[in-house]
């Protein structure tokens, strides 16, 4: 029986965030990913598995000026803490990155300079909740409040875990911060954008069409986001932020949400450089497959907002996108609070 081609297979986790320790939730992902890259290796496949930590955003400035450290300080503890959690669970990275990496952040700017160019990039004024307290604009996931949509409690500033509503913090009912307990003020400060809708024939027919998503999901997304316009994804974070400040734009700095997964690529490019390998080979080649393993819970970033900017840029498009759902117990996901928080270990 003649053997099937070699198949070259790069393959992602998303990428886990510095500001917290790797749990069990963590690792139902990791370690299902790591299987498949296994299986892909014996079956004499050349895959390759990638991930690097989320280094970026509010959360990291905040706990780095709590703690009395830098950012840089925090990451580089972080990273060792997460790789001794992996090696401890046998899961096999063929390499391991950083977001903060210099080269995330050259490849930034080459993304960034092809939206620019595709005059896909605009600004506007934007109304942000700020805590007065802090000292700082919050992140979506620094609010806390009624979701407007279902109202439910105790819900996150972008997203509802209750019914999957996706919404801005103003938004929110009652917001709180998490970081002080105030409540937010709104203030006023300039933010660059993706004109998303631009891109809506694209995307439309890429989630419906193309397979690259379990039919659920693009079910959900045709219902839940492309039966409307889209709204403009907001790219920038006004000072004080940590993260990449914006060559064009002195005092913006990207959005965690569009360098992490510009991480993806960059781990790829550090692991090409070590190989005899080209970085293009990998994201610039229909022959090549990219397989990204991700929760249910952050499937619109890499099905709409992550497609997009790679389709902007010239680059490959995943083959598959594996979503799972939540680790939950008792029937909740878990929780610090209600004492059902697993550390890895």
């Amino acid at each position: 029986m003649p053997m099937s081609p070699r198949r070259r297979i790069l393959v992602t986790s998303a990428l886990p965030y510095a500001n917290g320790q790797i749990h069990l939730g963590h690792l139902v992902e990791y370690i299902q990913t790591d299987i498949f890259v296994r299986f892909q290796k014996l079956r004499g496949h050349h895959a390759i598995y990638l991930c690097a930590d989320d280094t970026h955003g509010t959360a990291i400035m905040i706990r780095a000026r709590a703690e009395n450290r830098t950012e840089q300080d925090l990451i580089a503890s972080m990273r060792q803490s997460h790789l001794n959690d992996f090696q401890g669970f046998q899961i096999d990275f063929d390499h391991y990155s950083s977001t903060d990496s210099p080269t995330n952040r050259r490849l930034c700017s080459e993304l960034w300079t092809a939206l620019r160019t595709a005059e896909l990039i605009t600004s506007r004024e934007v109304r942000q909740l700020y805590d007065p307290v802090a000292g700082v604009f919050l992140a979506d996931r620094f609010v806390r409040g009624t979701c407007p949509k279902c109202s439910a409690s105790d819900q996150y500033g972008d997203t509802c875990e209750q019914c999957g509503a996706t919404y801005t913090p103003t938004d929110l009912l009652n917001p709180k911060s998490t970081l002080s307990g105030a409540t937010p003020v709104e203030r006023s400060a300039e933010h660059l954008f993706l004109k998303l809708e631009s891109l809506h024939a694209f995307l439309e027919n890429w989630t419906q069409s193309s397979g690259v998503i379990p039919r659920e999901v693009a079910r959900y997304l045709l219902g839940n986001f492309l039966c409307d316009p889209l709204r403009d994804w907001d790219l920038s974070r006004p000072a004080p932020y940590f993260g990449f400040e914006i060559p064009d734009a002195p005092g913006h700095y990207w959005y965690v949400w569009f360098d992490a997964p510009i991480g993806y690529i960059a781990a790829t490019s550090e692991w090409c450089d070590t190989h005899a390998e080209s970085l293009d080979s990998w994201w610039r080649d229909a022959t090549a497959e990219i397989h990204h393993f991700i929760g249910k819970d952050i499937i619109y970033f890499h099905t709409l907002f992550w497609p997009a900017m790679l389709h902007a840029a010239g680059l490959s498009l995943p083959t598959k996108v594996r979503i799972h759902g939540f680790l939950t117990v008792n029937g909740q996901k878990m929780s610090k609070s209600r004492g059902t928080f697993i550390m890895a270990r």
